[in-house]
């Protein structure tokens, strides 16, 4: 099953501090298929001669939809890859995909743990999903790595779901363990140092490099059945740069769902 489904969610009514994410998916498309870069990754997969099913971009309303929405684009068959949107959008894609893949394993790449029980009255806020996820049953493991910013109560988060953070502080990425489920990666553009990726809502220096980003997509041991790009916001960027990584990783999430 290689065939790669795309889907893009702008939505971005989650987001605290400052909006702008509902508007990255074409924008990453366009940096996609530049004439500056061609269709081929690291590993020589070409990317333009896969069974790629664009399904567009969808302009959500009402949050919950998100989850009929992919349901009914992920369909039967194919790996989903959705350009987002707020982080917000990840819990109610997780819900469409737990139907097929009831044992999933999330690898998260974020500054943020996103673990908040709820964020400024809101327990769908781009800062919870992963509390929402969780605490549902929907990942049997989830494993956050670049995370530099949690607070006293994300930490009991993470240790009340048994979650697996590989902070900054002392990252070692040669410890992520193997995956034994299939595996869904959760790329928010901040878990980037704002070097490489200024276009994002929450600058957070001490990040990762895309080299680094880059090996560890490159490398993990799994199956990977989805994955969604998000927080890229097109308002903050300089020189469409991080509309260009976030292809990048596009293109390198999509060579290892196939191969």
């Amino acid at each position: 099953m290689n065939n790669i489904i795309l889907q893009g969610i702008q939505y971005d009514k989650k987001s605290s501090f400052q909006q702008g994410p509902a508007k990255a998916p074409p924008l990453i498309r366009e940096a996609l298929h530049s004439d500056s870069a061609n269709m081929f990754t690291e590993n020589l997969t070409d990317i333009s001669k896969l069974f790629i099913e664009d399904k567009g971009d969808f302009r959500i309303k009402e949050y919950f939809d998100i989850e009929s929405t992919t349901k009914k684009n992920l369909g039967r068959e194919g790996k989903l890859i959705t350009l987002g949107g707020d982080h917000s959008i990840t819990y109610p894609i997780i819900k469409a995909h737990h139907e097929k893949h009831p044992a999933l394993d999330i690898l998260h790449i974020d500054a943020h743990g996103d673990l908040y029980d709820e964020f400024e009255g809101d327990k769908y806020s781009h800062a919870c999903p992963f509390a929402r996820i969780m605490e549902n049953g929907l990942a049997r493991k989830l494993v956050q790595v670049g995370i530099r910013t949690l607070t006293t109560h994300q930490k009991e988060q993470a240790e009340k779901f048994n979650v697996e953070v590989h902070e900054m502080k002392r990252l070692d990425l040669s410890k992520i363990q193997t995956f034994k489920n299939p595996l869904y990666i959760s790329l928010d553009m901040d878990a980037f140092d704002p070097a490489f990726a200024p276009g994002v809502s929450h600058h957070e220096p001490g990040g990762l490099t895309s080299r680094q980003v880059i090996d560890l997509i490159q490398n993990v041991d799994a199956e990977i059945i989805g994955a969604d790009i998000v927080e890229y916001n097109p308002d903050k960027d300089f020189h469409n740069m991080t509309a260009y990584l976030a292809a990048k990783m596009m293109k390198e999430i999509m060579a290892r769902m196939v191969n």
